[in-house]
């Protein structure tokens, strides 16, 4: 599935042995992450969605955060057998795409990359604001939820302008105003920018805010309305988890660029290591969207209580289905 040589073959049968053992690594692990990582993604995002919005009353600041990721987790997942079975793959494909469609795909990938980098930073944020100022409702379910909407809005507004690059790099011969928009370079370095420098800083401004509010011994700490310190410890987890697997992922877009700014001819072999970065990368990136349910299940400990209060709910149907004590007194909990 993949290799380090170059995709028009050129230069396969002269990879050095260590990467041949990193090119079986990852198609092994690529596709255990097809069959295992894949359906698990679909399936926890799926019900990480339909649990919080069969109970929205019950829905926290996170939960809403978590949702919009889970959202983005469910395109990730159904684009990842395209993306690790098809031309993307630098080794064999099982099928093959039109130009129009790999842009399509790569702009809705790049939209996807985008809320949930600015979804994982804007929940830094908020638990910052949360733990700080509790009861004040800055961070509350109404404003996060109007706050997803215009992350959805500025990812899409965002990855037009990469659009019109990359649209250029393929019809620059044929349409004069392309001619000087035809380097995809120019998308990559907006996608770096936009969607990890500033959430990248936006999530260590509010680490460090964070650190010092933990410091430091208020009244605060002892109100009942905010939310629990080990909640805190773990989506702190969860924010660097995210930015651990799509950080490979932006640094290869950022050497890509470099490269072509230098203006240098790259030989075969570095070209080869540079799409081979560029394969393990992506595919840590996938992976993304199958451990960010996972973790939403270690954060909140009502996941298995909405579960089967909606398993509940779907048997009973139309019919009205007996109160749930116990799940009644988790939430007023």
């Amino acid at each position: 599935m993949w290799t380090c040589g170059l995709p028009n073959g050129t230069g396969r049968g002269e990879d050095p042995p260590l990467c041949q053992h990193f090119h079986l690594v990852l198609s092994v692990c690529s596709l255990l992450y097809l069959v295992v990582g894949v359906p698990v993604g679909l399936g926890y995002n799926a019900l990480l969605v339909l649990v919080n919005l069969q109970d929205q009353s019950g829905m926290t600041m996170p939960d809403v955060y978590f949702v919009n990721m889970a959202v983005a987790g469910l395109v990730l997942s159904a684009m990842a057998p395209v993306h690790l079975l098809g031309p993307s793959a630098s080794g064999w494909a099982l099928w093959g795409f039109g130009s129009e469609l790999h842009i399509a795909l790569l702009v809705l990938f790049n939209v996807c990359s985008l809320v949930t980098m600015y979804s994982t930073a804007l929940l830094s944020l908020d638990c910052y604001i949360e733990r700080a100022l509790p009861r004040t409702y800055m961070a509350s379910v109404y404003n996060t939820r109007h706050v997803c909407g215009f992350v959805w809005g500025g990812a899409l507004l965002t990855s037009f302008s990469s659009l019109l690059f990359y649209v250029c790099s393929h019809v620059a011969a044929r349409v004069v105003e392309c001619a000087q928009m035809r380097h995809t370079q120019a998308a990559d370095a907006i996608v770096v920018v936009v969607g990890y420098l500033v959430p990248g800083l936006a999530m260590l401004h509010a680490l460090v805010l964070i650190s010092r509010v933990r410091k430091e011994d208020t009244p605060l700490d002892r109100d009942s309305g905010r939310l629990d310190p080990s909640v805190h410890r773990l989506l702190v987890a969860t924010v660097c988890t995210q930015f651990g697997l799509w950080t490979p992922y932006y640094l290869t877009l950022l050497g890509h660029t470099a490269l072509a700014l230098r203006g240098k001819p790259v030989d075969g072999q570095q070209l080869g290591m540079l799409l081979f970065a560029k394969d393990v990368s992506r595919f840590l990136a996938f992976s993304s969207s199958s451990v960010t349910p996972l973790l939403y299940r270690c954060i909140d400990s009502s996941f298995p209580g909405k579960l089967r209060r909606l398993i509940k709910k779907v048997r009973c149907g139309r019919q009205s289905c007996p109160t749930d004590q116990a799940g009644l007194q988790q939430v007023l909990a």
